[in-house]
C-alpha cells in the first residue's frame, strides 16, 4: 500500500488530501466560502472526517484550548508558550513511557526533533544530493525543536506555505521517532546489540585475529557490459592488487575480512554489522505505511557476510549454530530465503526490490535476540553492489520514490519537483558512478 494512497495512515501529511496545507490560513473566518468548500471536500470520505476529528482533539488537548479561535491569542502571547511547552513535553513523556525530570524529558523530545531533521538530512546527503538546495528545510523550522512552537507555526500565516508544511512534517516525524525510542527501550535494543557483538567476538570469530583486526584483500572482478553483472572474480592480496590496472568493465574492490574456525581451517569472511539508526527506522515506517515499529521494523540488528563459496556459507551457517550452543543458547533460523542455490528467484516483497537478487537471507533467534543475516558469495555481493537493476544504490532510489515517501515528504506543489524525472536521473547518476 502506497503511503500516498487513500488508505494511507499518514493522511494528515498528504498534500493532495483533505488536510493539505493551503496558500494562506485565516482562523478568523471559520464560515468563509473557502472553509465551507473544504468541509464539503472533507465530508466526502467518512474515514477522513473521523481522522480529522481525532487530530483536532489532539491539537486542542496539546495546546490546552477548546477551539481554533483561541490559537491567534496564543500566537500573540509568547510568554505563555514556555508554560505550554513544558506541559506538552510532560504529556509526550508519559505517552512514550519515558520517566524522568522535566529537563530530561525536554532533552528526549529534542532528540526526537533531531531524528526528524536527520531523516531529511539523510535523503539530502545521498538519494537527493544533487537536489539538496531545492528541498532544504527552512532555517526557522530546522532550528525549532519545541513541539508547541512547531504546532503554532502551522497556524501562523506569517509563515510561508512551505514552512508551515515543514513544521507539520517535522511534528509527524518526531512522533514516529518517539514511537521508535519507546520500542527500543521496551526491547532493550542497545543492550542486545552489545550482547550480539560480545557473542560474535567470544564464540564466532577466530582467535587468530585480535578484535578489530582484519585481513586486507581485493576482489578483482570482470563485469558484463549489458547489465554489469559479475562474470568472474578473483581474490588478490594487497601486494598482488598493486600491479592491477582495471580495464573497462573491471573493478578492484577492497574488503576487510575476519576469520572463523571450522575444524582445522580458518575461513575468511567479510562482515558488516549494523544496528539500524532511528532515522532509518522512521523511513522504513513511512515506506511500509505503518506507525507501529513493532510491526514494520523487524530488522533492527543485522549482519551481512561475504564468503568465497557456497560451501563456505554452509559451513558458516553450521558454525553459527554450534557457536550459539557454546554460548548456552539454542539458535533457530526463521524466514529463510535462499537464492544462492537452485533456480528459485528472489521473491521480492519490498517496493523497489529486484527478483534477480541472489543471496541467503534468514533471521536467527538466539540469546533473546532476533538478528537478520544476509549472506553472499563474492560474486553475488558484487552483483548486489554493482549490477544494473539489482545494485543497492538503485534499490534505495526506487523504494523511496515508488513507495510514495518522496511525494509525501516533498510534495510537488510545494517543492516544485518532478519526482518521476528525479527518480530516473538519480538512477542514471548512480549507474555512471558505479561503472566509471
Amino acid at each position: 500500500m502506497s503511503v500516498i494512497s487513500d488508505d494511507s495512515v499518514f493522511t494528515s501529511l498528504q498534500q493532495h488530501g483533505p488536510m493539505a496545507v493551503e496558500e494562506s490560513i485565516n482562523l478568523a473566518s471559520p464560515f468563509s466560502r473557502q472553509t465551507q468548500q473544504w468541509v464539503r471536500n472533507l465530508c466526502r470520505n467518512k474515514t477522513n472526517v473521523t481522522k480529522y476529528r481525532a487530530l483536532r482533539g489532539q491539537i486542542f488537548e496539546f495546546l490546552g484550548i477548546a477551539s481554533f479561535a483561541e490559537i491567534p491569542g496564543l500566537l500573540k502571547k509568547h510568554e505563555s508558550q514556555k508554560e505550554l511547552s513544558q506541559r506538552a513535553c510532560s504529556l509526550l513523556g508519559k505517552m512514550f513511557g519515558f520517566d524522568g525530570t522535566a529537563r530530561e524529558i525536554e532533552s528526549r523530545v529534542a532528540e526526537y526533533a533531531r531524528t526528524a531533521d536527520a531523516v531529511i538530512t539523510t535523503l539530502n546527503g545521498k538519494i537527493l544530493a544533487p537536489y539538496a538546495s531545492s528541498i532544504a528545510t527552512t532555517n526557522e523550522i530546522e532550528v525549532t525543536n519545541d513541539p508547541v512552537t512547531l504546532l503554532l507555526i502551522m497556524f501562523d500565516d506569517r509563515y510561508h506555505k512551505k514552512a508551515r508544511f515543514e513544521a507539520r512534517r517535522k511534528l509527524m516525524l518526531m512522533n514516529l521517532a518517539g514511537s521508535i525510542d519507546q520500542r527500543e527501550r521496551e526491547t532493550k535494543t542497545e543492550e542486545k546489540f552489545l550482547d550480539f557483538l560480545h557473542f560474535l567476538n567470544d564464540y564466532v570469530w577466530s582467535k587468530s585475529l585480535k578484535i578489530g583486526e582484519h585481513d586486507l584483500i581485493y576482489l578483482f572482478s570482470q563485469h558484463a557490459e549489458e547489465d554489469y553483472r559479475c562474470t568472474e572474480v578473483k581474490v588478490l592480496t594487497a601486494a598482488e592488487a598493486k600491479s592491477i590496472q582495471p580495464d573497462k568493465n573491471c573493478k578492484l574492490t577492497l574488503l576487510k575480512r575476519r576469520r572463523f574456525t571450522a575444524g582445522k581451517r580458518d575461513i575468511p569472511i567479510y562482515v558488516s554489522i549494523r544496528k539500524k539508526p532511528p532515522e532509518a527506522k522512521v523511513l522504513k515506517l513511512l515506506r511500509k505505511n505503518e506507525k507501529n515499529p513493532a510491526v514494520a521494523v523487524d530488522d533492527e540488528l543485522g549482519l551481512m557476510a561475504v564468503l568465497d563459496s557456497v560451501a563456505d556459507i554452509k559451513t558458516f551457517q553450521l558454525h553459527l549454530t554450534r557457536s550459539a550452543s557454546q554460548a548456552n543458547s539454542f539458535m533457530v533460523l526463521e524466514d529463510i530465503s535462499d537464492t544462492l542455490t537452485g533456480n528459485s528467484p528472489y521473491k521480492a516483497t519490498n517496493t523497489g526490490s529486484s527478483s534477480q537478487t541472489e543471496m541467503l537471507k534468514f533471521f536467527a533467534r538466539l540469546g533473546g535476540m532476533r538478528v537478520e543475516f544476509i549472506i553472499h558469495t563474492n560474486r553475488t555481493w558484487l552483483n548486489y553492489m554493482l549490477q544494473k537493476d539489482v545494485a543497492h544504490d538503485e534499490y534505495e532510489v526506487k523504494r523511496i520514490f515508488d513507495s510514495g515517501v518522496m511525494e509525501l515528504l516533498f510534495p510537488k506543489d510545494i517543492f516544485q519537483l518532478n519526482h518521476e524525472s528525479i527518480r530516473d536521473d538519480m538512477i542514471r547518476r548512480f549507474r555512471r558512478r558505479i561503472e566509471e
